[in-house]
């Protein structure tokens, strides 16, 4: 799946990413509105992870869909 499926239906898939990553509050899943930079930003911030770290966990979330 491409990140445009997800930006396009954020609302759909608003829960997985929570249920993905915790950590990220109601609130920081309505400031990332599907941005793919801004939910890096977030894993970075909430789980101190390197944006690398962060953009590879993206793509192996990606794959599971």
């Amino acid at each position: 799946m491409n990140w445009n499926r997800v930006e396009g239906n954020w609302e759909q898939f608003k829960g997985g990413v929570q249920e993905q990553w915790g950590k990220l509050t109601g609130d920081d899943l309505d400031v990332i509105e599907g941005n793919r930079k801004k939910l890096a930003g977030k894993l970075q911030e909430r789980y101190g992870k390197a944006q690398d770290e962060a953009e590879r966990e993206i793509d192996a979330w990606l794959e599971q869909r």
